[in-house]
């Protein structure tokens, strides 16, 4: 299902989301690790238990969830029960569990949303695996990649389903700038370019700064999701990082700001760079021998984005989108991949190789040098 309106519009049957959906792609072979039992529910909806509950799960996941016609939350388990229990009275979530064990364990959670600190992440999703839940995590999906492999690999031998919640993938102007790359509109690409700046200082998540629960700072946060980005537009995979970043005195162990060098495996070379301390912006570019493809708030969900087509310095073609139902999509997406009628575009080894990409930009951070990922 590809909607570009209000959610009102999203309002659609289970049999009309399943026959539609583009942004999932076509369904793989088989089953996706679902338990029987969730076929016999008679909303139909798959019921998320969430494991953290901070600043994004309300601002985001919430509607998101809101918005979903094949999804709903049950229940959820957070640091602070304190907090949890006024997020579960303001959401009508049902149930506060005390543990991440009790949550997983429950056979009121068919699924479960990790939104954890970052370290925490492994801790969560191979409990979950252990009682037979498919999980859907938040990005960077763990410390360092050899984490992240190691989840892939339970998940496989447990033969259940688990994915990254890599929303931007579903956002319609990344699907549109994706789209006119393969449709040589800019020719080959030569050059691109993904930022993403915010400002940490007046965020709510008090752990962001501190390196035992953060995979890093701006790098690992935001950049992910540009590295992520930048790999799907142009359909490369990185190949190496060069990576000039630097601490201040509020972020402490980890950066405050970040540029990072990219190459790519047909030969783009990319830029990302990212910050917490400047006001919100995002944007993507692409540059190609024929044309330039700009998305100023490229990656926002908050306001409707522009995509521009330059040429010569001129604009030949612009289009409005927005991406108001992109967690809405990707939560219907996970939902039919579930039940083996979709592909969802963020796989576990999607998270492996961005978190190879992480790695090697702290690396190269450290080291001073190019470093192959």
């Amino acid at each position: 299902m590809t909607v570009f309106g209000s959610r009102a519009s999203q309002l659609r049957t289970r049999e009309s989301l399943f026959a539609d959906n583009k942004n999932c792609g076509a369904a793989e072979p088989g089953r996706a690790g679902l338990p029987e039992r969730i076929e016999e529910h008679v909303s139909g909806r798959i019921r998320f238990g969430f494991l953290g509950f901070g600043h994004h799960a309300e601002r985001r996941m919430m509607p998101g969830f809101q918005g979903s016609s094949l999804c709903a939350v049950s229940g959820l388990w957070r640091r602070d029960q304190a907090k949890a229990q006024e997020n579960a009275q303001q959401y009508s979530i049902a149930r506060v569990f005390a543990t991440p064990a009790d949550l997983c364990q429950s056979p009121e959670v068919d699924a479960v949303f990790i939104a954890s600190p970052d370290a925490l992440h492994l801790e969560h999703a191979l409990l979950a695996f252990a009682h037979g839940k498919p999980v859907l995590c938040e990005k960077p999906v763990a410390m360092n990649a050899a984490e992240a492999g190691q989840m892939v690999a339970v998940a496989s031998t447990a033969k259940l389903f688990f994915a990254v919640a890599q929303n931007f993938r579903f956002n319609r102007s990344v699907q549109l700038m994706r789209q006119w790359v393969q449709e040589g509109r800019i020719g080959r690409p030569l050059l691109a370019h993904a930022q993403f700046a915010y400002a940490a200082q007046f965020s709510p998540r008090t752990w962001i700064y501190d390196p035992s629960l953060a995979c890093g700072g701006p790098i690992a946060d935001v950049g992910v999701h540009c590295m992520d980005a930048l790999r799907y537009v142009l359909d490369e995979e990185i190949v190496s990082i060069s990576t000039l970043a630097r601490e201040d005195e509020s972020s402490g162990k980890v950066e405050a700001f970040a540029a990072l060098q990219l190459a790519m495996s047909k030969g783009t070379y990319a830029n990302v760079t990212c910050t917490t301390r400047s006001p919100y912006r995002t944007l993507m570019e692409v540059t190609g021998d024929n044309g330039v493809i700009v998305a100023e708030n490229g990656l926002t969900v908050d306001r409707p984005v522009d995509i521009q087509l330059r040429r010569n310095g001129k604009l030949i073609h612009t289009e409005q989108v927005s991406n108001d139902t992109a967690y809405s999509e990707m939560l219907d997406c996970f939902a039919q991949a579930l039940q083996g009628e979709a592909h969802f575009p963020a796989t576990g080894e999607d998270a492996v190789r961005n978190m190879r990409a992480v790695d090697a930009a702290f690396r190269s951070w450290r080291s001073g040098k190019r470093e192959l990922v």
